[in-house]
């Protein structure tokens, strides 16, 4: 929970439904005014996935579609984002767009006869990053315990959907006890990260009998073997700190990627 969730008891308990459900919804608060404006700072309210209001108050429609295209966005990238809706002369006096991005900030035009200035910060909440551990071997039981503690949510099983927005990674680690079934498994999923616990010469081999498959090639290159940074790790416990440190990586390199964020 966020410390301005803590303002409002109906905001938070809106945001801990949305949360035990894993649906994405962006937190939204305006942060500063000019005008005539319907709300005030410090309004806030909870947007879901669809970038609907689904509790408290931004103001009148002005702000409707900015707030919803810009909630939409953050969703997608996982980067928060500022909406400036203002009005046309406002914009043309900054020589701004409605629509342009400028320095971090979406300005939208601001039609309503108040004619006032709104500027909202959307913070996107997303379901917990999933990753899914393959096996039963030592590396896979140390990265399931360690894991968590980094906020990720832990399956043991592949899932081909994948929520709106949520990160996905799945290690195999099976480590000689289906190895190729697993692997298979896991490339037939649209996973942001897959990595095999191995060495280059084992992957590669079993890389030949599911290119054969016809696996394409372009999916095989795609998968992290041997799994984890270059650490030096020898332990079981070792092995799945450089996993993780790898994911880790992924993760935030997942926001970074996208210009707007």
């Amino acid at each position: 929970m966020t410390p301005a969730e803590l303002f409002s008891s109906d905001l938070a308990e809106t945001a801990q439904s949305l949360r035990a459900k894993e649906q994405p919804f962006a937190f939204a608060t305006i942060v500063r005014t000019a005008g005539t404006t319907a709300a005030k700072p410090g309004a806030k309210a909870i947007i879901g996935a669809d970038g609907t209001i689904l509790h408290g108050f931004l103001g009148g429609g002005c702000t409707r579609g900015a707030v919803r295209r810009a909630t939409l966005e953050a969703l997608e990238t996982g980067a928060p984002k500022l909406v400036s809706v203002a009005p046309e002369d406002f914009l043309n006096d900054i020589g701004v767009s409605a629509g342009a991005m400028v320095e971090g900030v979406f300005y939208a035009r601001n039609g309503c006869p108040s004619r006032g200035t709104i500027d909202i910060f959307i913070e996107p909440c997303l379901p917990m990053p999933e990753l899914t551990i393959l096996g039963n071997s030592p590396v896979a039981e140390a990265l399931a315990q360690i894991a968590p503690h980094f906020h990720w949510s832990i399956s043991r099983a592949v899932d081909e959907e994948n929520a709106l927005g949520k990160m996905s990674a799945i290690v195999v680690a099976t480590q000689g006890q289906g190895d190729l079934d697993a692997l298979r498994n896991a490339l037939a999923c649209e996973a942001n990260y897959v990595a095999f616990v191995g060495s280059k010469k084992k992957f590669a081999a079993l890389s030949e009998k599911l290119s054969e498959a016809g696996v394409p090639e372009v999916t095989l290159a795609m998968v992290s073997a041997p799994a984890g940074l270059d650490i030096g790790a020898v332990t079981p416990e070792e092995i799945a700190l450089s996993i993780l440190a790898e994911l880790i990586t992924v993760r935030r390199n997942s926001v970074e990627r996208n210009p707007n964020a």
